[in-house]
């Protein structure tokens, strides 16, 4: 099975870009239904693909999905969006498209804030020299 070998952090970038820029208010080749967060962007593998479509479990979006859900129809749908457990799967039942877009939009901000700060807190961590009682210098 092939992997998504795409940078999560660019994806979530290029899905924020999609979100301001209205990518989910313009018509596509299926109008007569409302256009699905991730499904129907660019970040997804199959977007525009009728036919070859690769799995969902090969997408970079899976790793934020949580394990009980990746066997899912739309598992993207299931990523958390906040900490009161919120998804898509719930908002688009409860919902405004408005509400969703400001929520995705919101969540998108921070995950991305949090993946940058990550590789840095890391690497800052491993360069503090250690000192003989095994403490660190801060």
């Amino acid at each position: 099975m092939a992997q998504d070998d795409r940078n999560l952090v660019d994806v979530l970038k290029g899905e924020l870009k999609f979100l301001k820029e209205g990518g989910y208010r313009r018509a596509s080749g299926s109008s007569w239904r409302p256009q699905f967060v991730f499904e129907d962007s660019p970040s997804c593998l199959n977007q525009n693909l009728s036919t070859d479509r690769r799995p969902c479990l090969e997408c970079v979006l899976m790793q934020l999905v949580p394990e009980d859900r990746r066997e899912e129809q739309a598992p993207c749908r299931h990523i958390r969006l906040s900490e009161s457990g919120e998804t898509l799967d719930s908002l688009y039942r409860t919902a405004t498209r408005e509400d969703i877009e400001a929520i995705v939009g919101k969540w998108l901000m921070a995950k991305i804030q949090e993946l940058e700060q990550q590789p840095v807190e890391k690497s800052r961590l491993s360069k503090t020299p250690a000192t003989k009682s095994g403490e660190r210098h801060i």
